[in-house]
């Protein structure tokens, strides 16, 4: 099963950016794995919050296929630890569907059509995070799960 992991617009600091990097080329020993960044809606200035959700929401829903499991990162979502993380992503990876997704709204979160169509919801913290500094600590979480998936020591250092 092919991982990717999804976001709304570019990251704006070089440091999260160069974060994402070292670990997106981490995680890419241990899996098929891809990052998306879909882009900004256009004139997001002059939308209502929910305007603006609305179109980011149609245009995930364009790219999400049938045979696809959508996992949103949502502060409403469930939690795990390191090790509960790393058995989730393992069952998950043993399912059958073609392609896991992680997803990352924007900085309102998600229209209620993608929160249909969303197979699980996951939650990072029980603390608010911007939706560009969750993707740094999203890869880091999911580099962290493999590697306790192969029982090498990153975890514990």
């Amino acid at each position: 099963m092919k991982v990717e992991f999804w976001f709304i617009g570019k990251t704006n600091e070089t440091y999260l950016e160069a974060g994402m990097g070292i670990y997106e080329k981490r995680l890419r020993r241990y899996l098929p794995f891809q990052v998306q960044c879909l882009p900004d809606v256009r004139q997001a200035g002059n939308l209502a919050p929910e305007q603006l959700k609305t179109k980011e929401g149609e245009a995930i829903l364009s790219k999400i296929k049938p045979e696809d499991l959508l996992v949103l990162l949502d502060e409403k979502g469930q939690s795990f630890t390191s090790e509960g993380f790393a058995r989730y992503v393992e069952q998950q990876l043993s399912g059958s569907k073609h392609r896991l997704i992680f997803l990352v709204g924007g900085a309102y979160g998600f229209s209620g059509e993608v929160y249909q169509r969303a197979d699980a919801k996951l939650a990072l913290s029980a603390m608010t995070f911007s939706h560009q500094m969750v993707r740094l600590f999203f890869l880091e979480q999911l580099y962290r799960a493999m590697t306790i998936l192969r029982g090498e020591p990153y975890h514990n250092t």
